[in-house]
């Protein structure tokens, strides 16, 4: 079973760059291959030669910065191997023998469809609750069934990544891997998080980014539109209005969120393909129904 690890950059940071596409290639027993994708920039450009001219390295230049979805697309078509990796240029595997973990997890079993990684702070830092994909963040070392995973820190079985129809490019930021992860689970697969699969990253809010709170509105709206009975719609973006207004206070933020939600509700969401009864009832059995 080949695992095929893509990581995405813009080629702003050489030596940790350097050192993800590293950590992938030293994975133990196991067949690798790095698919690695330059977003708007050639990624090896000014970059040391090891390990980029290693021969299962593969190297794509986009001519612009596509997205996060489109660029990973990108670099799944170039893939060949039974199970992607999506792994963030600033992120690496410190074990060697996660690639030999992730191949017997789902050789074992078929119905496994992603396993979402632990992310953990090489700094120790305590931030690590905020990645942990489900209601009940509270003990990170805990493995359980959820409901979506982290998009830079998994591992996706290819036959469950085509039957949920990759990423939405349009999302460009935000959201993207939930709206996969939802249609993975409506294709009768399962997502699990895995707290021995472990990606190190250092500790970084998503507030950084600019477009965050306005692009996080407007797709979580598509994200709604595309895959949700209206019912269920119109709850669960109810709900996450409330609990924006209670947790960002500050026009700085509320401002540019309502902007993207209101984007959200003006321009096409793509294709609809609502879930069936039966997977929101299986979201709910695991913890986290498709209203929050």
């Amino acid at each position: 079973m080949k695992l095929s690890v893509i990581v995405l950059t813009m080629g702003n940071r050489p030596e940790e760059l350097a050192r993800s596409v590293r950590s992938a290639l030293d994975q133990e027993h196991v067949d690798v291959e790095v698919v690695l994708v330059g977003n708007g920039v050639d990624p090896v450009g000014g970059a040391a030669a090891a390990p980029f001219d290693d021969e299962r390295v593969t190297t794509i230049a986009l001519p612009k910065n596509v997205g996060i979805p489109a660029g990973r697309n990108r670099g799944v078509e170039a893939s060949c191997g039974e199970i992607l990796l999506f792994l963030d240029d600033d992120g690496w595997y410190r074990s060697t023998r996660l690639g030999a973990h992730l191949r017997d997890r789902f050789t074992a079993d078929p119905d496994l469809g992603v396993v979402s990684f632990r992310v953990r702070d090489p700094e120790g830092g305590r931030g690590e609750r905020r990645h942990v994909p489900r209601l009940r963040a509270g003990d990170p070392e805990r493995s359980s069934e959820v409901t979506t995973f982290l998009g830079g820190a998994c591992a996706i079985r290819r036959a469950a990544w085509d039957a949920g129809g990759g990423l939405p490019e349009d999302f460009f930021y935000a959201h993207e891997e939930t709206d996969l992860a939802w249609q993975i689970l409506n294709a009768g697969y399962r997502i699990v998080y895995d707290a021995s699969a472990v990606m190190f990253h250092p500790a970084v809010l998503p507030t950084r980014h600019e477009m965050f709170y306005r692009y996080n509105a407007r797709n979580r709206v598509w994200l709604a539109r595309r895959n949700l009975p209206w019912p269920l719609a119109l709850t669960y973006l109810g709900v996450w209005v409330g609990m924006t207004l209670l947790r960002e206070r500050k026009p700085a933020a509320l401002k540019p969120w309502f902007k993207g939600f209101t984007e959200g509700w003006r321009k096409p969401a793509g294709p609809r393909r609502p879930i069936s009864w039966r997977t929101a009832w299986r979201m709910t059995r695991t913890g986290r129904p498709p209203i929050i």
